[in-house]
C-alpha cells in the first residue's frame, strides 16, 4: 500500500468518525485552529516569504505571487473567517422532509457529511485553512494537495491546523491531510474507492486534467469567462460603475468581467466614455468592427470571445439585440457570472431566464459571485456543474443528504396483493 492510499484508507476511517462528533465539538477544533493561526503567525509568515522569494526569483507571473502571498492580514482574514464559520448553523442533521407513509411509519430526509473530500489547489495557502474548515464544519474529512510554489507555507499551516484538532480530540486524527508531491494527485485521482468529491481551485487546465483523468465526481469550474452586457434601456452612467468595477476591482479572479456587450441603440454614447475610463485604469480593449470604430482599442479575434484573461484587458462586442446578447453569452461564456444593466424589467428578466449561467445579475457587478458575499460564510470554489452544488459553494455543498425510515414492525408484503394496506404519503415537513 502507498502512501496515497493509506491516507486515504484513513480518511474514509476517520470520515466515519467525523459523522458521529457534536458541533459543540467541531466548532470547538476551529476555535483552537484559530488560536493556533494565531499562536504560530511567526512561523507561518517567514515560511510563506520564503515561498515569495523563490518564486520571484523563478520569474512566476506577478499575479501568481500575488495570490501566494500569506502574511499577517490574510493570517487575520483567516481567522476571522473561521471565527464567522463557528457562528453558522451546523449543516448536518438537518430535517429537509419529512413523509408518513402509513400510520407509524415516518420517512426522513436529513443532511449528512459526503464523506471524504480531495481538494487540489494552487497558489493561495488561505485557501488550505478556509477549505479545511470548511470540511471540518460539515463532518467531511480532507485530503489537500496545494501547489508546489507555496509548499513552505502549506506545510506549516497542515501542521498547525493536524496538531490543533487532535490535541483536542483524537477523534480528528486523519480527518486532514497534506500530500506533497506532484506525483501523487494522480494517485488521488485513482482512489475513488475511498475518496467522495474532488475540488480543484486552480488554472483552467489543472481544472480539465482533474476532470479528464478521474472517476470521482469533480465540483468546480474550468474557466470564468463573465459577461456583462449593457442593455438599450440601461443608466449609462450607473453601466459604467458597474462595468468598472467588474473588470479593474480585482481582475485576476475567476468572477471578473471578461467581456462586454453593449446594445447598438447605446454604443455611441456608452463606449467611447467607458473606453476613455477604462484607458485611464490601464485596461487594454479589444473589440468587434464597431466598437473598434467608436473608441481606441485593438481588433479582438475569435479566440478573444472564450477567453479569461485574469488581468487588465476586456474583449468589447455590440450586439443588435437582446437575444443576440443571450445567445453570445450562452455560446462563449462559461456558465459563471454574467450580468445585464438594464431599466427594462421584461428584458432583465429575460436575460436571467435565458442566460444559462451559474449566478445571473441585473444592474450590479459580476464580482458579487462569491460565498461570503452571498451570505454563505467562506466558499470552497465556485461550480458551474448541474450536479447537487451550483455557484458559490459554501457549507450546504459539502453536505449530501441520507433517507431514515421509522417504522413499527411495517413489511412489505402487507402492502402487495388483492388486499394490500394503502400508503397515506401525507407530507410532515
Amino acid at each position: 500500500m502507498d502512501a496515497v492510499e493509506n491516507a486515504a484508507r484513513n480518511a474514509k476511517d476517520a470520515s466515519y468518525c467525523l459523522q458521529s462528533l457534536t458541533q459543540a465539538v467541531r466548532n470547538e477544533a476551529l476555535q483552537e485552529i484559530a488560536a493556533a493561526l494565531q499562536e504560530h503567525a511567526d512561523e507561518i509568515t517567514r515560511a510563506n516569504q520564503a515561498d515569495v522569494r523563490e518564486a520571484e526569483k523563478a520569474g512566476l507571473p506577478k499575479v501568481l505571487i500575488k495570490r501566494l502571498g500569506y502574511d499577517r492580514s490574510k493570517i487575520l482574514e483567516s481567522v476571522e473567517s473561521l471565527r464567522s464559520l463557528i457562528k453558522q448553523e451546523d449543516p448536518i442533521g438537518k430535517l429537509v422532509s419529512s413523509t408518513e407513509l402509513d400510520s407509524g411509519l415516518v420517512l426522513e430526509r436529513v443532511t449528512c457529511p459526503i464523506g471524504v473530500i480531495g481538494v487540489i489547489f494552487e497558489a493561495r495557502p488561505e485557501a488550505l485553512v478556509q477549505i479545511s474548515s470548511l470540511c471540518l464544519k460539515s463532518g467531511n474529512a480532507v485530503i489537500l494537495k496545494g501547489g508546489s510554489e507555496a509548499h513552505r507555507t502549506n506545510e506549516i499551516l497542515a501542521q498547525v491546523i493536524v496538531k490543533a484538532v487532535t490535541d483536542l480530540d483524537e477523534r480528528f486524527a486523519s480527518a486532514v491531510q497534506l500530500l506533497s508531491t506532484r506525483e501523487e494527485i494522480n494517485r488521488l485521482l485513482a482512489m475513488d474507492q475511498f475518496v467522495d468529491l474532488i475540488i480543484p481551485r486552480g488554472s483552467n487546465q489543472l481544472v480539465r486534467f482533474i476532470k479528464e483523468h478521474t472517476k470521482i465526481p469533480v465540483l468546480g469550474h474550468a474557466d470564468g469567462i463573465c459577461h456583462t452586457y449593457v442593455d438599450e434601456s440601461a443608466d449609462l452612467e450607473m453601466a459604467l460603475r458597474i462595468c468598472f468595477d467588474a473588470k479593474v476591482q480585482y481582475p485576476a479572479v475567476c468572477n471578473a468581467m471578461e467581456t462586454l456587450l453593449v446594445h447598438e441603440n447605446v454604443a455611441l454614447t456608452f463606449i467611447p466614455a467607458m473606453a476613455e475610463r477604462f484607458h485611464q485604469a490601464g485596461v487594454e480593449l479589444r473589440g468587434d468592427e464597431g466598437a473598434c470604430s467608436l473608441a481606441e482599442m485593438n481588433p479582438a479575434s475569435e479566440e478573444d470571445w472564450s477567453t479569461e484573461y485574469n488581468d487588465l484587458v476586456l474583449s468589447v462586442k455590440i450586439v443588435s439585440s437582446l437575444e443576440e446578447a443571450v445567445a453570445h453569452v450562452n455560446r462563449y461564456g462559461s456558465h459563471h457570472s454574467d450580468a445585464i444593466i438594464a431599466s427594462d424589467e421584461r428584458a432583465a428578466q429575460r436575460f436571467m431566464d435565458e442566460v444559462d449561467s451559474s449566478s445571473v445579475m441585473w444592474n450590479c457587478s459580476t464580482r458579487f459571485a462569491d460565498g461570503f458575499r452571498y451570505g454563505l460564510g467562506a466558499e470552497v470554489g465556485i461550480s458551474t456543474n448541474k450536479t447537487h452544488a451550483r455557484g458559490p459553494v459554501g457549507l450546504e455543498g459539502l453536505t449530501i443528504y441520507k433517507y431514515r425510515l421509522r417504522g413499527s414492525g411495517h413489511i412489505v408484503s402487507e402492502y402487495v396483493g388483492e388486499n394490500a394496506r394503502r400508503f397515506t404519503h401525507r407530507k410532515l415537513l
